[in-house]
């Protein structure tokens, strides 16, 4: 029996190593990662498309399977686009907004009659805004870039992927483990498509409303904006925030007048607000059951070490380890502290996975 020590000695060593590999490798794990999100929702749109009646017909899945292949690709290049444009656009009327943005600062101290005006260098960096708008398209540039990698990462998962059960089941001694397996791995799927199912269809909500607010208040780059409450409304908590800010800021410097900046400010708000805390909610239900203080780690961990990726990810990438961690005996304790309310559901057989608390355990081949 190896002491308790030891053991959490050992466990802190393994979590450093994962955390140093995973910082290490980003450039070659993030567009794998993403390739396996793009591959993912290839084949939930799929299943969703043979879902889709027609009668008493449904769409085979010889039709459902590259008329989403299809979807996927289309949408992401057209998105880039849209977005590489406005981008382009924004990063030349920068020097104007920040220069506009200082006249303002100006105005406030002297309406306030400041002895010491306030300067947006006080506040914020120089040349902030142009700084912005260049991280905005360095981001997605290096996005246009790794997309040749991701699409190739993406054809051969799904060329090979009709081989993954075959070799998931040969994998394991018999065939209880294997069950065991292909269980564990329903309940993670269950679980990821339902957060990413809810979570996708609420994010664009949110940002084709985003793109039409602004469009109706006139603020220009409205797309752009648009597309920017789309991936942030992935970021839990803060997400939402940011994707007011960026176009009432806009709005402050773009209108000679406060008025579209406060429709503007209150519009996305209350968008916000209620599909934030009233329908998604209610859609999403307590199925992830995740703790909020455990959600705001991850997001300032996962966030850390893969940038906006991670921060996007990082719901889902926790719901797996809660789930792998409440399957065996000697984790279940790290699940019950990241879990909401305790409640992680039954354990593994210790005969499944080789162990019953007192050593290694063998299963005759089946």
């Amino acid at each position: 029996m190896r002491s308790p020590l030891v053991t959490v000695t050992m466990s802190v060593v393994l979590v450093s190593l994962i955390g140093w590999l995973l910082v290490s490798g980003r450039s070659l794990l993030l567009p794998f990662v993403i390739a396996l999100v793009v591959w993912y929702l290839i084949n939930a749109l799929s299943r969703g498309f043979q879902w889709i009646p027609f009668g008493r017909w449904h769409l085979p899945a010889w039709i459902a399977f590259p008329l989403a292949l299809a979807t996927i690709f289309g949408a992401a290049t057209f998105i880039l686009d849209i977005v590489t444009v406005n981008l382009t656009q924004l990063a030349q009327d920068a020097p104007t907004y920040q220069k506009r943005l200082e006249e303002i600062f100006q105005q406030f101290s002297e309406l306030v009659r400041l002895n010491d005006p306030v300067e947006l260098k006080d506040l914020m960096p120089d040349s902030i805004v142009p700084r912005m708008v260049t991280a905005g398209a360095g981001f997605v540039t290096t996005l246009a870039s790794s997309a040749s990698l991701v699409f190739i990462y993406v054809l051969f998962l799904l060329l090979e992927q009709s081989t993954f059960d075959r070799k998931l089941e040969r994998l394991f001694t018999n065939s209880d483990k294997a069950r065991a397996a292909f269980a564990l791995r329903a309940e993670v799927n269950r679980s990821v498509m339902h957060y990413f199912g809810i979570k996708s269809a609420v994010s664009i909500a949110t940002g084709l409303l985003t793109s039409l607010i602004l469009t109706l208040v006139g603020l220009p780059y409205a797309a752009l904006f648009g597309f920017i409450a789309f991936i942030l409304n992935y970021i839990p908590t803060i997400g939402s925030l940011i994707g007011v800010i960026f176009p009432a800021l806009l709005a402050l410097v773009y209108y000679d007048n406060l008025l579209p900046f406060f429709l503007i400010s209150t519009g996305l708000g209350l968008m916000q607000f209620s599909i934030g805390n009233l329908v998604e909610p209610r859609l999403m239900g307590s199925s992830l059951n995740l703790s909020g203080l455990v959600i705001m780690l991850s997001l300032a961990f996962w966030g850390a070490i893969w940038g906006v990726v991670g921060m996007v990810l990082c719901v889902p990438l926790t719901v797996v380890i809660v789930i792998i961690c409440s399957k065996f005996r000697a984790s279940r304790p790290i699940a019950v502290l990241l879990s909401a309310n305790g409640d992680i559901g039954e354990e593994l057989s210790p005969e499944l996975y080789g162990g019953d608390g007192s050593g290694p355990a063998t299963s005759p081949r089946g």
